[in-house]
């Protein structure tokens, strides 16, 4: 049950909803100057209200794509602007190979945001969380190769692993919890994660349910406080109210759908930024369902019958690029998997072979069954919606009695036939397959196996020799090209407005699920 409740927390927290229009890169109109929001007309110093989806809570060590984690906490290590691990919380660390075993060497400065130190006990209760299967978090994975975590002083901790793994450091950007809050807590329904402390740059100062979360500035932040005094989230989840909300000055940073974006190109006072992003979408099939246990055979069919630029076209309006692969947008992507382009007359090749046929209604039959599913979209959602729609249309032409449905009472995830996912990240070519494809995996809801891609999987992330992983990332993409998991769609850029007294928002910066990461150096940021 647990991990039913966090895919759903996946899919609606940060959740996009993209319409049409052209794409670029950062562009900026005339000068000017818009309204103010009601947050810098009611407090003194800079304010920044940012137009937000909803969270029900903020759990970084159970959850993913919470944009507002890397305001309230940090990890041992972080990301910089080409998406490379740096320091955070740990200034150094060193790799012994012979015993593999990373020690990390923490700063000494650190505080809570209560004032509490932060100490090495903190990090291994942490990941000792994560472990903890008892605790069901979906980034688990990540450190199951992890053995051993010792605390060798308050600022010096060490792991020690059972096997190497490349993406290591990678995963060490986790946010770290603070132990004397949190030790003997419920890890899922604690009600720190409505009133988190972490050491991040920002601390909560409000929480108005359903309305705003408002952040201070940390003025303690050990690697020195940020320019803008408060960050409002101000929870806008209808995208259309968010660009209303732009334009009337309510807010000075969102992220629209490319059709509201066009209201923003000739209007002064704003910037636009076409942020590309490792951000896929596609048809995740249940094979937890019977229905797939007796035909998964047939997705490459279902694969081929879709045109994927149509759908590219038509919800996105170009604002992305087709998709193939999970790997897409990574440096160890394989651009000579099957592709699945759009051909129908090959579905029907691969039907034929699968022993279906077509019958006088139009549709195909297999053991006298006609062949169909169900296509569910989640109902905050309206890309996925437009996806799953268009998708079953096009199979529908091709003669699979296929439906999309928008539950009303919210998606039966154990129960459904298949529906539009949405996965990807810009880093380390593991985050994001390893659990997402591997047998058993946290992140794997689709109860996917596969020999095969679990072998490659472990293999790639065992090395750290670029040329030995791209050879297997390439076997790894290959085989789940062979046996799909997903049919993919294609890879949604995302598009942000931004008042023009923003200054310091990386444009070039590939962005990860949901168009997470803007804030990744909010510190730089300042306002006129």
């Amino acid at each position: 049950m647990r991990k039913i409740k966090r895919l759903i927390s996946i899919l609606l927290i940060c959740a996009v909803s993209l319409g049409l229009a052209a794409c670029g890169k950062e562009t900026s109109a005339s000068a000017g100057e818009g309204s103010l929001s009601a947050a810098e007309e009611e407090t003194e110093g800079t304010t920044l209200v940012y137009g937000s989806n909803d969270y029900t809570r903020i759990n970084p060590a159970m959850d993913e794509h919470g944009e507002i984690n890397a305001l309230l906490f940090d990890g041992l290590t972080d990301h910089d602007g080409d998406n490379r691990v740096v320091p955070r919380l740990a200034k150094s660390w060193e790799y012994d190979e012979t015993t593999l075993t990373y020690t990390f060497h923490l700063e000494e400065n650190v505080t809570w945001h209560d004032g509490a130190p932060f100490t090495a006990e903190d990090v291994k209760f942490t990941f000792e969380a994560i472990m903890n299967p008892e605790n069901g978090s979906e980034n688990a994975p990540n450190y199951e190769d992890v053995e051993e975590i010792t605390v060798i002083d308050e600022h010096t901790v060490s792991f020690r692993l059972s096997a190497p793994n490349a993406a290591f450091l990678d995963y060490m950007t986790m946010s770290i919890l603070p132990k004397h809050l949190l030790e003997g807590q419920d890890m899922q329904e604690s009600d720190f994660f409505r009133n988190p402390v972490g050491t991040g740059p920002y601390k909560l100062e409000s929480w108005e349910a359903g309305q705003a979360i408002t952040l201070v500035k940390n003025e303690d932040y050990f690697a020195g406080p940020a320019n803008i005094d408060r960050i409002i989230f101000r929870i806008v989840s209808d995208t259309n109210a968010k660009a209303m909300q732009l334009q009337t000055g309510e807010l000075d940073l969102a992220q629209v759908t490319p059709r509201d974006v066009t209201a923003f190109r000739e209007l002064a006072g704003y910037r636009i930024y076409d942020m590309t992003t490792a951000d896929y979408r596609g048809i995740m099939y249940n094979f937890q369902n019977e229905y797939w246990q007796k035909n998964a055979d047939l997705i490459p069919a279902i694969n081929y019958a879709i045109d994927r630029q149509a759908i590219l076209d038509t919800v996105l309006l170009g604002c992305g690029d087709v998709a193939y692969s999970p790997l897409q947008r990574n440096i160890y992507n394989y651009d000579d998997v099957e592709h699945y382009d759009y051909n129908p007359e090959k579905a029907e090749e691969l039907l034929k072979e699968a022993g279906c046929e077509k019958q006088e209604d139009g549709y195909w039959y297999r053991n006298g069954e006609r062949i169909g599913f169900t296509i569910n979209a989640s109902a905050d959602d309206q890309v996925r919606i437009d996806m799953a729609q268009i998708a079953a249309q096009q199979l529908q032409e091709t003669g699979l009695d296929v439906k999309a449905e928008v539950p009303a009472e919210g998606i039966d995830w154990s129960g459904q036939e298949c529906c539009i996912i949405g996965w990807g990240s810009p880093f380390d070519a593991d985050d994001h397959t390893y659990k997402v494809f591997g047998t058993g995996k946290g992140a794997n809801y689709s109860g996917y196996s596969n020999a095969l891609v679990d072998q490659y999987l472990t293999a790639a992330r065992q090395t750290e020799d670029e040329e030995a992983r791209r050879e297997t990332y390439a076997k790894f993409q290959t085989a789940l090209a062979e046996n799909p998991a997903f049919t993919f769609f294609c890879y949604v850029d995302a598009v942000y407005v931004a008042k023009n007294n923003i200054e310091g928002i990386s444009s070039e910066t590939v962005l990860g699920h949901h168009g997470v990461g803007i804030f990744w150096n909010v510190c730089d940021w300042t306002m006129e």
